[in-house]
């Protein structure tokens, strides 16, 4: 894998390919965002890497916080809670460029 300074990003620091994330891109990328990632971050992230991976489009936010609240074993409403509180900037602003997405187009994030 590149080294997260060979890896390519659009103007506003998103992946232009996400094939090029590891682990170690999502630590460069937080450290960035003075995100210092934890077990409840990589639920998220490994999450949506899977998603992509599976779906080659990005979950959307509703399913991240199905996911979290099933993993968290809490409700669908802390899970939201949760996960805001682990991206204060917001799912796109934040999870989607540490998880490796590409700049999601126009869509609810709510």
């Amino acid at each position: 894998m590149s080294t997260p300074s060979q890896i390519a990003y659009d103007p506003e620091g998103y992946l232009t390919n996400p094939e090029d994330w590891d682990e170690s891109v999502a630590h460069a990328l937080a450290a960035q965002a003075n995100i210092t990632l934890d077990t409840a971050h990589w639920l998220v992230l490994h999450f949506m890497r899977n998603y992509w991976s599976e779906h080659r489009v990005i979950p959307d936010v509703r399913h991240a916080i199905d996911h979290l609240a099933q993993a968290l074993e809490v409700s669908k409403r802390d899970a939201k809670q949760q996960l805001f509180k682990l991206f204060p900037y917001g799912y796109v602003q934040q999870a989607c460029k540490i998880a490796g997405m590409q700049r999601p187009r126009a869509w609810s994030t709510g």
